[in-house]
């Protein structure tokens, strides 16, 4: 069965940092396209940013470029996000996404596999 378990969110305030981590039990991970999405609440799920097998190539939402960055360790199965410059509106329940590459972009039908969500909260 395979499984994402998301871990690193939190309260913090505006200006700051948090780390998110993404577990996946996946024998394929080192293949699959990795994401992380957000919804807030009366929100749909967006996109955040993406990285391909290799950890080479990353693609970001305009609203998150230049101060979140993704990055994986295939050898332990492992995705991160790291967002910095944290503002209030990017308060949500965060999401990690895995997919083939053949199928996984933007959005969030491109992704079959899906953590349970960790929850960043920014005060202004």
């Amino acid at each position: 069965q395979v499984q994402l378990v998301e871990s690193g969110g939190g309260l913090v305030q505006a200006g700051g940092s948090l780390k998110l981590s993404c577990e996946v039990s996946r024998r394929t991970f080192e293949t699959d396209t990795m994401a992380w999405f957000r919804q807030a609440p009366g929100n749909e799920r967006e996109f955040v940013g993406n990285i391909n097998w290799s950890g080479r190539v990353t693609n970001f939402a305009d609203s998150v470029k230049g101060r979140f960055t993704i990055s994986r360790d295939n050898a332990n199965n492992a995705v991160y996000l790291q967002m910095n410059s944290l503002k209030p509106e990017d308060t949500a329940v965060y999401y990690c996404a895995a997919g083939s590459p053949l199928t996984a972009t933007t959005g969030a039908a491109g992704y079959r596999y899906w953590g349970q969500g960790t929850q960043v909260t920014v005060s202004s």
